[in-house]
């Protein structure tokens, strides 16, 4: 069974990698045998090997903590029947959880049946499909979404395919869920697959069911002529993500392969740079950075290391080290490193919309995914690193419209008139309970050890210094809350405590 699993995980792994649409079945003119096989959960890193996997029975966790994937129960039946030529292969699964809820499902079933003539994929479903906290309700097959700025999901892939010669036969698979990492996410590297229920099942005609000659009359039993197109696959001298190598091929070259399984899934083969400004509508936002910061309308500028060659965000120049802070009342999610973004992570506001960071040198504790914060909590600090490593200290910051996250990555609108209206706190404690955490790719930015974090200041620029007591008077001092002006966009008025200032 082990040696059918890892052959069972190269064949859908290769197969969607290299082509979403490309059919699991064996070649026409190669009938296949009867044979049934499948696995609940497998995944692969960027090299092919199995960092986890199980055939089904029982509930799984990958690592120990489930932080990747885990599932509440699994199960997987298996049978095949050479002497009437039938095959059904089935894996459900119960309580899915992927990278820590990114992806959700309270139960899925894979499920194929062949006979010789053909193989039906029908008993399989998904209920209560969540998505980077959107519902997806009744996917449909081959069903292709983006996972933001670091993979994409296929929702049950499917494909069937008659077999041809002399033999009648059909063959037919379909997984569930396969995720792929575009870029490293949450431990998992780039490159890395996992699929989610898989299964695949063959039937062929059992013996005497064949061609049959004599001197007067010849009778064949021919397969039944494809109904579909054939798939498209890569050239073999490419080498495509999640294959062993680096994916050499050039942008132009992805886009096109891109381009081609967004049309076959039905979606949109290239999406317009969004000009619209949706209301955001949170109870309130403040501006990203704390202190002085410049920024200028970038968005849309021409990128060529991004999804669809064009800047998603603004980006906010300020010192290294300048607190980065939640723009709203939210939950954090996707903290980690990616090439483009160097330290980066997102924040989901109440209503759905979501926040890009990138660049930043260091994250403080309250930077883990699934923490809910606050606005004007300080999530980490600005930096350069990832691909900004050449260029001055800034925060890279992007806005992506709960009504527009079905486009994924291309689904950002310009943050300007956002950044305009939100107002800037003045103000900012960051919590003593929350130290800073240094990273390794933030050695980039040649950030200094820091000497010490800012926790709580007082104005006491009323003192006199040749007088002791009117240093006390000034920390004694209290100043009133105000509240800001109602902004124009996305935004409530703001109470903002407006604290001591040093």
């Amino acid at each position: 069974m082990t040696a059918r699993l890892s052959a069972a995980l190269a064949l859908v792994c290769l197969g969607i990698a290299l082509n979403p649409g490309a059919s699991a079945a064996p070649p026409l003119g190669d009938p296949s045998p009867t044979a049934a096989d499948g696995f609940a959960v497998a995944i692969t890193g960027p090299d092919g090997s199995s960092l986890g996997s199980t055939l089904g029975g029982g509930a799984f966790a990958y690592p120990a903590d489930g932080s990747i994937v885990s599932a509440g129960s699994t199960l997987t039946s298996l049978s095949a029947n050479p002497a009437d030529g039938t095959a059904y292969a089935r894996t459900e699964l119960t309580d899915v959880s992927i990278f820590g809820g990114e992806i959700t499902v309270s139960s899925l079933r894979a499920a194929v049946s062949s006979t010789p003539t053909a193989s039906d994929l029908s008993d399989s479903g998904i209920t209560n499909l969540i998505v980077l906290g959107q519902s997806i309700s009744a996917p449909s097959a081959n069903l292709g979404l983006p996972l933001l700025d670091w993979g994409s999901l296929s929702v049950l892939h499917e494909s069937t395919a008659p077999g041809g010669g002399l033999v009648p036969s059909s063959a037919g698979s379909v997984s569930a869920l396969v995720v792929h990492l575009d870029a490293d996410h949450l431990g998992l590297p780039r490159g890395s697959t996992i699929v989610i229920g898989h299964v695949e099942a063959s039937a062929q005609a059992p013996a005497g069911e064949a061609t049959t000659t004599d001197a007067t009359s010849t009778t064949t039993t021919t397969a039944p002529a494809l109904t579909e197109e054939p798939s498209t696959t890569l050239p073999a001298t490419t080498t495509a993500p999640g294959r062993a190598g680096a994916d050499t091929r050039s942008p132009d070259a992805r886009r096109t392969e891109r381009d081609q399984i967004q049309k076959r899934n039905g979606l949109p083969v290239r999406v317009p740079i969004p000009d619209v400004t949706p209301k955001l509508t949170a109870s309130r936002y403040v501006f990203p950075v704390y202190g002085p910061s410049a920024y200028t309308d970038t968005f849309g500028s021409p990128r060529g290391d991004v999804s669809g060659g064009w800047h998603h965000g603004n980006d906010i120049f300020a010192p290294l080290g300048a607190p980065v802070l939640a723009v709203a009342d939210g939950t954090v999610f996707s903290v980690g490193w990616n090439d483009v973004g160097g330290w980066r992570l997102w924040l989901r506001d109440g209503q759905g919309n979501e926040f890009y960071y990138a660049h930043l040198s260091a994250y403080t504790a309250l930077a883990v995914d699934g923490r809910r914060v606050h606005a004007g909590d300080v999530l980490g600090f600005v930096g350069n690193t990832g691909d900004a490593a050449t260029t001055p200290f800034h925060l890279h910051f992007e806005v992506h419209p709960v009504s527009l996250l079905f486009l994924g990555y291309d689904g950002a609108v310009n943050p300007t008139k956002y950044l305009d209206a939100w107002k800037r706190l003045e103000d900012v404690k960051i919590r003593a309970a929350v130290p800073f955490q240094s990273l390794p790719g933030a050695a980039t930015s040649n950030a200094p050890t820091p000497g010490a974090i800012l926790l709580e200041a007082s104005d006491i620029s009323t003192a006199n210094g040749l007088d002791p007591d009117s240093l006390r008077r000034a920390m004694a001092a209290t100043r009133p809350l105000l509240t800001a002006p109602k902004a124009s966009v996305g935004d409530l008025p703001v109470p903002l405590p407006v604290l001591d200032r040093a």
